[in-house]
């Protein structure tokens, strides 16, 4: 495995992991209050 490319690339991809895992848990707090599936957070973040 080559690893990544710079400092930033790392950090960025490993703060969308932490992202994901956070999701999974129900720890993120929606502005809205809906609840929203673990799809449904994720692809509201995306958009």
């Amino acid at each position: 495995m080559l690893g990544f490319q710079s400092f930033r690339s790392a950090r960025v991809t490993l703060q969308g992991i932490e992202l994901v895992h956070m999701i999974k848990k129900g720890q993120m707090i929606l502005v809205t209050g809906e609840k929203l599936s673990a799809a449904q957070q994720f692809y509201a973040l995306a958009a």
